[in-house]
């Protein structure tokens, strides 16, 4: 793996490099990635990534072992933790935000210049 800072970095370059997508503190000290005004997911350092997933994706997502629950909302469905410990956990939180993204991307589109301000 690479170092630390490395790992974040991986990430950032990867979720930015998608169409509309911003990186920018977020109001807990957290780097938020948004299009627009819908958050696709965060960062916690090099040390985890937090999303919020619709019910039956969470499920899915969950049941199969890539998220756990988030841990401010324990027992919640919906918002979802992934822990940074191995280059399969970057692949995976960056397949993550991918998901995100699409969802969002297919229900909402692209942002507008407009739209952004």
């Amino acid at each position: 793996m690479k170092t630390t800072r490395g790992v974040s970095r991986q990430i950032i370059e990867a979720v930015t490099s998608w169409p509309e997508v911003e990186a920018g503190p977020g109001r807990r000290g957290e780097l938020s990635f948004k299009i627009g005004a819908r958050e696709i997911g965060h960062l916690h350092g090099d040390q985890a990534a937090h999303f919020n997933f619709p019910k039956d994706v969470w499920t899915e997502l969950h049941d199969e072992g890539r998220i756990v629950e988030h841990p401010v909302f324990p027992g919640k469905v919906g918002p979802a933790a992934r822990r940074i410990e191995g280059p399969a956990d970057v692949e995976d939180v960056i397949a993550l935000m991918r998901l995100n993204y699409d969802r969002v991307v297919a229900r909402h589109g692209l942002p507008t210049r407009a739209a952004r301000g």
